[in-house]
């Protein structure tokens, strides 16, 4: 007798489309057949596909100390309602930021007493901290988030060259990965001051205070560190064709380099940018339709690896008023799957088994997470049942704060069920957690 078995559903596995039951027990997927006998528990999944949860590898709950922002316990429940498992917080918001072992511990508590969703946790680069990335690695961080601009926060400032290029080789000698924001601090720090000063604020003056080409130059230099340091680089939220071109030829040479973009890039447009207002601001900006054409083929063809939310969200109060001077961050969590379903699979054909890879297999491979992920013996039970030909309209987000450019949206492919470790903690958009989420660490 299994502790649970799913009946009927078409799995969604690294081999393919599978018709097959799902036994689990102790958490973890125990056998995977037809008919299958039968369990303690049986959920029926007939005419919903079974995929991994999502693991959304660049969140931003701000535990502890900006929980008014978001926290671990809206946060993961709205990743859950989109049929996510696992999120990797990132160092910031937080207060303070996570770029020392003591402050990595706190954020793991914090997490651990509220989130329903299994998590890892990044470390921070910054100048200066190179010392403490040791105890970050031996505390669990799964790699270094560096800002190449301006973070918008003063306790985390931008890694100079000289700070990146000592870090990606510490985080060489420590078996980890280093993460950048790339965008060029002289090219956007120098547009936004002379737009500002002619009192050109506007939303079409934001975009152009951060072109593409200052993500591009970034990216190159970034790669180029990496190459000459033997570094993993994981680029963030690649919001270009043509950044996505420059890593592609630097991972040509050989450098080890995976490409992130977000689904808001894939999403939406400058023109919707102009229509939403702050709600769709963030950085590196929104673009035209012909990058977001050009992120799309890269996902179809394999060339960008993983998907992540950047959900970071902030109090209403900071995002009105002019916009230049509005925090920028897109709330959006619970939507990447919803995203890579309606605009991914149904309208561009894109197979479930390359979205399965985009959101679980290959963040939960890249950053060491190596039960998370994927639908084979022997892995977490970590699972998203999919109504694949169901449209849902997100009315009422789960984080904290309802503002999102997505809200209003209708997307075609409804999460009925997700499961972290075999316990069912979304039905139908309720909550029905028993127990909260587990720190993951990374398998060096």
């Amino acid at each position: 007798m299994h502790e649970i078995v799913i009946r009927g559903g078409t799995l969604v596995t690294p081999e393919g489309l599978v018709d097959a039951d799902l036994a689990i027990g102790d958490g973890r997927i125990v056998h995977i057949a037809p008919g299958l006998s039968g369990g303690t528990e049986e959920i029926d999944a007939s005419g919903l596909h079974v995929l991994p949860g999502v693991v959304d590898a660049h969140v931003h709950f701000n535990e502890p100390g900006r929980t008014e922002w978001e926290g671990a316990a809206t946060g993961s429940l709205a990743l859950a309602a989109g049929g996510g498992t696992t999120f990797i917080d990132m160092p910031l918001n937080s207060t303070p930021c996570t770029v020392t072992a003591a402050e990595f511990e706190r954020k793991r508590a914090a997490l651990a007493a509220a989130s329903i969703t299994d998590f890892a946790l990044w470390g921070g680069l910054v100048p200066g901290n190179r010392d403490d990335l040791g105890a970050l690695a031996e505390s669990g961080a799964i790699g270094f988030k560096a800002f190449m601009s301006d973070s918008g926060l003063p306790e985390f400032p931008r890694a100079d060259d000289l700070t990146l290029f000592e870090g990606m080789q510490e985080a060489v000698r420590l078996g980890l990965p280093v993460a950048v924001h790339a965008e060029s601090e002289d090219i956007t720090a120098g547009l936004s001051a002379r737009l500002i000063a002619a009192g050109r604020t506007g939303v079409r003056d934001f975009l152009a205070s951060r072109p593409v080409a200052a993500e591009v130059e970034a990216i190159a230099r970034a790669t180029h560190l990496a190459g000459e340091t033997g570094a993993r680089l994981h680029l963030v939220h690649v919001s270009s064709g043509r950044g996505v071109a420059v890593a592609a030829e630097a991972r040509a040479r050989g450098v080890d380099v995976t490409i992130e973009t977000c689904p808001h890039y894939l999403f939406f447009t400058t023109e919707d940018v102009e229509r939403l207002g702050v709600v769709a601001k963030c950085a590196p900006p929104i673009r035209d339709a012909s990058e977001r054409d050009a992120l799309w083929q890269a996902v179809a063809d394999g060339t960008i690896d993983i998907i992540g939310s950047d959900h970071s969200p902030a109090p209403p109060a900071l995002k009105s008023g002019e916009f230049f001077r509005a925090w920028g961050g897109i709330a959006g969590v619970q939507s990447p799957l919803s995203v890579l379903l309606d605009a991914g699979v149904h309208a561009r054909g894109i197979a479930l088994p390359r979205i399965a890879e985009l959101l679980a297999a290959t963040p939960a491979a890249r950053f060491g997470l190596r039960q998370k992920g994927a639908i084979r013996v022997g892995a977490d039970a970590d699972l998203a049942l999919v109504a694949l030909h169901d449209t849902t309209t997100l009315t009422h987000p789960l984080h904290r704060h309802p503002m999102s450019p997505y809200r209003g949206s209708s997307f075609r492919g409804v999460v009925r069920r997700t499961l972290r470790r075999g316990e069912s903690i979304i039905v139908d958009g309720a909550a029905t957690a028993r127990s909260k989420g587990h720190l993951i660490t990374c398998s060096r």
